[in-house]
């Protein structure tokens, strides 16, 4: 993270939270949070967002997370093979 990231979060009242390098449990669940970070953003383009402000970005990426709920919802309905993609719906 760099500083001025840090700096900015703190400023906004945010809180940094740290793994600890040598506790176990925390890594299983950095490495689950680093997965579905990694799926958000291969999936559904995070990164590029568009968003101006703080707002904007949060409004953007729940659209996101929603409209991949969805697809998850509806590829299980419909007995898809696989329920997590959303290629079908890429265009």
């Amino acid at each position: 993270m760099s500083r001025r990231l840090e700096r900015d979060l703190l400023v906004a009242g945010e809180r940094i939270l740290r793994v600890p390098p040598k506790q176990a449990l925390l890594k299983s669940v950095r490495q689950f949070i680093e997965s579905v970070n990694a799926r958000l953003k291969g999936q559904l383009d995070l990164e590029l967002h568009g968003g101006r402000s703080w707002r904007g970005i949060a409004v953007r990426v729940a659209q996101r997370i929603l409209a991949m709920a969805a697809a998850i919802e509806h590829n299980h309905k419909t007995s898809q093979p696989i329920t997590r993609s959303l290629i079908a719906y890429d265009h």
